[in-house]
């Protein structure tokens, strides 16, 4: 995998640059991350001193929880960034990267609280809560 990544919002006022290697991918199934982007949110994750943003003024955060913000373009509305309070690293959404990624799902979170229009049956690890 490449140690550098670009990406952006769909409209393209917020983009970012990622330097170093990026986390798998975790699917959360929670409802605020299903509530946000309408599935479920497919997140990697980076330290933030290896993240750029460009245009962080575009960037809207909500807090939809005590514990984190949810990082969304204010323009088109495109959900990009997750971000625990105290932490040091910055989730971004997967389908925000430009291809090729070479990404890959590891695991899903928060299975007890899918939707329940949908299976996950790709053999990847399950967890009712986090993991």
């Amino acid at each position: 995998m490449s140690e550098e990544h670009t990406g952006h919002c769909l409209c393209g006022a917020v983009r970012f640059r990622t330097r170093g290697p990026l986390r798998e991918v975790i699917a959360c199934h929670c409802s605020q991350c299903r509530r946000q982007t309408g599935h479920f949110y497919a997140a990697t994750n980076v330290p933030d001193h290896a993240l750029t943003v460009e245009g962080g003024e575009n960037v809207t955060w909500y807090r939809a929880s005590d514990m984190a913000g949810r990082g969304f373009c204010r323009t088109c509305g495109s959900a990009l960034f997750w971000k625990g309070d105290g932490t040091n690293y910055t989730s971004i959404m997967a389908g925000t990267f430009d291809l090729p990624t070479g990404l890959a799902i590891g695991k899903h979170i928060f299975c007890a609280d899918k939707g329940d229009y949908y299976e996950i049956e790709d053999g990847l690890p399950q967890y009712a809560q986090g993991y």
